[in-house]
């Protein structure tokens, strides 16, 4: 019987090594990586069946590395292990196709069986966030995320990395544009979103689970 390959993704070492021992005894670890591009990459070649993803890391966060999978086509499940309970985090996960929502504080095997439930082809929301999760998804819950939906893919990861503090220089570097174009993201960004400084920019971002700097 082939044992199920999985795929870790967390900026912590010492929390990935963690996750590598606790998942050793049930499935193949074929790899951990520690930002959202190099798993991108990673999953692209050693095609896992599973991703277990942070949605906090650095240059690309997990929920946007999820939707690049996504859109690349692969059939790789993905769960998200966090620590961030906020509905908001849960809601743009899922809709960004994950498999599963844990936080990082419930019991191991509750990441298990959300792996083997992703397998499966189910979804496995932790129970602590599930009701507030299903009566944001029916539009009862806090919204105000809207404006985040109008954005480009491109723009997200400007956003991203503008909430890191990096410059319109090494934004220009990490995605392999323009100064100059990273600049017009910015402002088309601040434009749309209705925001006036780059403070108002990362607060933004914090608040809608785009960045947790």
């Amino acid at each position: 019987m082939k044992i199920p390959r999985v795929l870790l993704a967390d900026d912590h070492r010492v929390v990935a090594e963690g996750l590598r021992g606790l998942l050793d005894p049930h499935f193949e670890v074929v790899g951990v990586v520690s930002d959202g591009r190099e798993l991108v990459a990673a999953a692209k070649t050693l095609d896992p069946d599973v991703v277990v993803l942070d949605i906090s890391m650095p240059s690309l966060n997990g929920i946007e590395a999820a939707r690049e999978l996504r859109d690349a086509g692969l059939r790789t499940k993905v769960v998200f292990l966090t620590m961030h309970r906020e509905v908001t985090y849960a809601a743009r996960a899922m809709e960004a196709g994950a498999s599963g929502f844990v936080l990082k504080h419930s019991a191991p095997s509750e990441l298990v069986t959300a792996i083997r439930e992703a397998l499966r082809g189910g979804t496995f929301i932790t129970p602590q966030i599930a009701g507030e999760l299903f009566d944001t998804v029916r539009g009862r819950g806090p919204g105000g995320a809207e404006a985040l939906d109008e954005l480009t893919h491109r723009q997200r990861e400007v956003l991203q990395l503008v909430a890191e503090g990096r410059s319109a220089k090494e934004i220009a570097a990490v995605l392999r544009i323009s100064r100059r174009t990273a600049e017009f993201h910015k402002a088309r960004l601040m434009e749309t979103l209705g925001v006036q400084s780059t403070a108002e920019l990362i607060q933004y971002a914090i608040r809608h689970g785009v960045s947790s700097v």
